[in-house]
């Protein structure tokens, strides 16, 4: 089993639930619940792992909150 982190925001126009992981290049998808998001991943995810292990274009560090006068 492999594990991978995505970012996830909420599209505010459409109230969807939009994830993607970072460098994994065509690795988003959306829902509208957590569990759908997470399902839909994984799919997503999945089917792009038959063509190979992935080279990934970045790394996901952390987040960082910037403050600003």
């Amino acid at each position: 089993m492999k594990t991978f982190t995505a970012v996830i925001e909420r599209d505010t126009e459409t109230g969807l639930l939009v994830g993607h992981i970072p460098g994994f290049r065509g690795a988003h998808s959306q829902g509208a619940t957590m569990e759908e998001l997470e399902a839909n991943l994984a799919e997503v995810v999945a089917m792009l792992l038959e063509d190979g292990e992935p080279n990934f274009e970045a790394e996901f560090v952390g987040t960082q909150t910037v403050r600003v006068a």
